[in-house]
């Protein structure tokens, strides 16, 4: 019988030590710096996200889209004489009031053909003879 006397000193004895537990608010603390958070997480931060980043970039420069300097010249060297040409083709079916005149324009390698349409309205077709290919639009004259 003596134990259970022993039983009820140790359990308050225990209860006296584990004493009084109080809770607190959980705050919220940023990691990113952009957000309020430490700034010396940043390079950290900056690391993981280039580490986990797969994407290249396709560079617009000459060596990555496979041109030589040559190549580009030739191909703006194109751009420029097929702008005189189609300058010229505009100026013949284009009269003096600035308005489409109907006919068909031949050059080597395209037939633009302008038809009149009913109301003011002209359908302009071009097409490519090497391929067959057209294209087609219409332009209100009024």
């Amino acid at each position: 019988m003596q134990r259970l006397p022993l039983v009820f000193i140790s359990l308050a004895l225990v209860s006296g030590l584990s004493g009084v537990t109080h809770a607190s608010e959980l705050a919220y603390v940023p990691n990113n710096p952009s957000f309020g958070g430490n700034p010396l997480n940043g390079p950290v931060l900056l690391n993981q996200a280039q580490a986990q980043n797969h994407f290249v970039e396709k560079s617009p420069s000459s060596s990555a889209s496979g041109q030589t300097a040559l190549t580009q010249f030739n191909s703006m060297l194109q751009s420029a004489i097929l702008s005189r040409v189609s300058s010229a083709v505009t100026s013949s079916i284009v009269g003096t009031n600035g308005q489409l005149i109907p006919g068909i324009v031949e050059t080597t390698d395209f037939r633009i053909s302008i038809t009149n349409l009913s109301g003011g309205m002209l359908q302009i077709v071009t097409t490519d003879k090497n391929t067959g290919q057209t294209t087609q639009f219409q332009v209100n004259q009024q």
